[in-house]
């Protein structure tokens, strides 16, 4: 094999050139699903605030470049005590960025653009005529967050509670290397409050 020196002024002008390449080339970008766990047990101007689940998305769709900022969560349409023997209406909502800021977050992962897509399906589902049924005890808002928890990777706690803190505490113990805090599920527990007295309830917060 013959090699040759190159001229030094070249060999500077094409270091210079591929330095200049690197730089403009575009960072990786990645969306990252965080989510949370409200405690609820507020009243804010008349309305109960009860204790709920939800996920955010957020960053950057690496194939198309779109710029993703979402938050989502599946709750009762019509809240009311009539949840507690049938099933109703629900809706997929985005909390307010008052009650995003008081949630507590749990879990946290960069996601494929082929899982953003996964889950973004999961989400239109639950929002759609076919998919929008809420339970109380069979399909609230810990089960929705639980379906979007395994579509990203995640194993999940048992979704036999209504506590939305601790589902998401059990969940984050089983996914160590996701979780942004250990927490212990009986902690949480004893911050948070049943779901069903206040979304079953006759004053429960809705538009969030």
């Amino acid at each position: 094999m013959t090699m040759v020196r190159a001229p030094r002024g070249l060999a500077i002008l094409l270091a210079v050139c591929l330095s200049v390449t690197l730089a403009a080339s575009p960072a990786a970008a990645a969306v990252t699903a965080t989510f949370y766990a409200h405690s609820g047990n507020k009243v804010r101007d008349g309305w109960l605030l009860f204790p709920h689940a939800y996920v955010t998305l957020t960053g950057t769709v690496d194939s198309t470049g779109e710029v993703v900022d979402e938050a989502v969560g599946f709750t009762a349409k019509f809240p009311g005590p009539q949840l507690l023997l049938f099933s109703g209406a629900g809706v997929v909502e985005r909390p307010d960025a008052l009650y995003l800021s008081e949630g507590r977050a749990y879990l946290s992962l960069e996601i494929s653009d082929a899982v953003y897509t996964a889950v973004m399906e999961r989400i239109a589902h639950w929002g759609s005529p076919g998919g929008s049924t809420y339970s109380l005890w069979r399909r609230n808002c810990i089960n929705f967050i639980a379906e979007i928890a395994r579509t990203v990777g995640l194993l999940t706690a048992a979704e036999d509670t209504l506590s939305p803190n601790g589902f998401m505490a059990g969940t984050a113990a089983l996914n160590p290397a996701a979780a942004i805090n250990r927490v212990e599920v009986d902690l949480a527990r004893q911050n948070d409050v049943a779901e069903a007295p206040a979304e079953a309830g006759v004053t429960s917060e809705r538009g969030r």
